[in-house]
This record gives C-alpha cells, structure tokens and sequence, in this order.
C-alpha cells in the first residue's frame, strides 16, 4: 500500500465533510473516534486549543475505508486497520516527524500498529489499558431493583462528582485523570464532557453513579461506572447504569456502548444482565515513558 493513500489534514471541517458517513457507519465501533473527535471540535470552537490535531483518512476506491486523529497531546486514535496498512501508516506518521505519545484503538488494530511503530521508530510500546466495547441490545433493568431513584447531578454535586471520579481513577489505575482533578482542570479530564446520574436511596444519600457522553451520531456511551466499595454488592450499580441507559435510549440513541474491564467477572456479568453484548477488545499502548497527559477514553 502506498503511503499516499493516507490523506492528513489539519482542517476539521473538512475532514468531518469527508470521513462523517464513514464514522457515522459503525457508531459503536467507532466510538472513541466520534467523541474524541467531538471533544476536539468544541475545544478549538472555544479557543482552548492553540495547537492543531493532525487527522488522517484512508482512501480506496473513492471510499473512506479508515481514518486516524492524533490529538495535540499526543493521543492517536484509529480504527480498524490490516496489519499491512497499519505498519504503511506508522511508516509514514514516523517519515513526516509526528510522535504519539500513545495509541488507542480496537485490540487487534492497536497492537499491529504498536508493533509497526517499534520496527520504524525503535519505540518499545508499553501495553497500559485492555478493555472490552459492549453494545446494548434489549434493555432489562435489573431484577428486583434496589430502593431509591436515579438523579441527575446539578451545581451542588459537583464535590461529590469530582471526589468520586478520583476515586474511580484509583481504582483503574488511571492516574493522569486524578492529576489533571486535582489540577482543577476538570475540563482537560477525560471526565469534563460527561453528564451524571447519581442512584440515590430514599432518604436522598448518594450510594452509586454512572455518566454518559453527548450524543454523537446516534451514539452515547455510559462512562464511568463508579460505586464507592462500602456501597457494593447491593445492586445499586446495575440501576444506575440502567437508568442512564434508558435516558440515552429516550433521547434518541441507536448505540449505547460501554467499556468494562475484562479482568473484572462481575461488571461483565452486570452489563450482560442488563442487555449489554460484547462487541470486540479495545487496548492502548504507550510510546513514552514520561506520564501521560490523557486516559482512556
């Protein structure tokens, strides 16, 4: 494949003109692509950005058949690629200077790419997230319902909603997301974007959340699933995340997507029960060994 084939920009108006059907196709499978690339289009609109983000599309046959984004922080995004074609854009990335400081995408892309980018460039990728993409089909809420009602989160929660976000940073691993908090940057946080649902009990006490990203093609994907440990066990999880489900389904969505660690038995199992199927295995891989500035999706 001809490195050519690759056309970049640093437009995004245009590229979103050329690439929205594509990404658009396959929203679930797409979904990192389509919220990060939203989360890019409102910073620059606001003036938060005075770096540009290179994008990237393949092109064959006058038909998009990928694209990447790299991110002014260093993040590369892609979607699905053939080993040949993943190692033609990793040559050709590495011949134009660009240097990402990590790659996320489906597991199988990630990792060729990861692979191509140590032939070329002598980069030991560092292997820092593996997750599993689930789609909802029916949603059944969960049986028998704890007590108590799903809220959404206003001005007066938003301690709460920061102090639970650290905490499910500690439990993940993802220590760049508490730095950026604790920074204040709320916004620069993989978490800025979200809208929160708390699970409260009866007496109005906060027991368990769920957050879900803005609507983007059709698609909304439930991120995080937080429960503080002493909450755990009691169901509150399954419907808080039932209720942001059904919230996304009554706005409009056609693909409510989530990300569960596939270590983790029992939030599989969770999201299963609900009416959650697995999609396919996403992994991120780092080229750097400084921290990084950006989580996972």
């Amino acid at each position: 494949m001809r490195p050519d084939d690759w056309h970049l920009t640093e437009d995004l108006d245009d590229f979103l003109t050329r690439t929205g059907d594509f990404l658009h196709s396959r929203p679930a499978l797409h979904n990192t692509a389509l919220t990060d690339i939203e989360k890019l289009r409102t910073r620059r609109v606001a003036g938060h950005d005075a770096e540009a983000a290179v994008f990237g599309r393949l092109e064959s046959g006058d038909e998009v058949r990928a694209i990447f984004y790299l991110t002014p922080r260093g993040r590369l995004g892609l979607t699905p690629l053939a080993v040949e074609r993943a190692d033609t854009l990793a040559a050709h990335l590495a011949g134009l200077g660009h240097s990402p400081s990590n790659v996320i995408a489906d597991h199988e892309t990630a990792r060729a790419f990861a692979e191509a980018w140590r032939r070329h460039t002598g980069t030991p990728p560092v292997p820092f997230w593996r997750t599993r993409l689930y789609r909802l089909g029916t949603l059944t809420p969960p049986q028998p319902r704890p007590e108590g009602r799903g809220r959404i989160t206003g001005g007066k929660d938003r301690e709460q909603v920061v102090r639970w976000c650290r905490e499910f940073c500690v439990d993940v691993g993802e220590q760049p997301s508490i730095d950026l908090i604790d920074a204040g940057s709320w916004g620069d946080s993989r978490f800025g974007d979200r809208h929160f649902t708390f699970w409260e009990t009866p007496d109005g006490t906060p027991v368990s959340m769920a957050a879900a990203t803005s609507m983007v093609g059709g698609m909304v994907r439930v991120d995080p699933v937080y429960t503080p440990a002493h909450f755990r066990g009691r169901g509150y999880a399954g419907a808080v995340t039932a209720e942001v489900s059904r919230a996304a389904l009554a706005a409009g969505a056609t693909d409510v997507v989530l990300f569960a660690d596939p270590a983790n038995p029992t939030s599989n199992a969770l999201y299963q029960r609900i009416g959650y199927a697995r999609v396919t295995d996403f992994a991120g891989y780092d080229f750097t060994s400084a921290t990084r500035t950006d989580g996972g999706p």
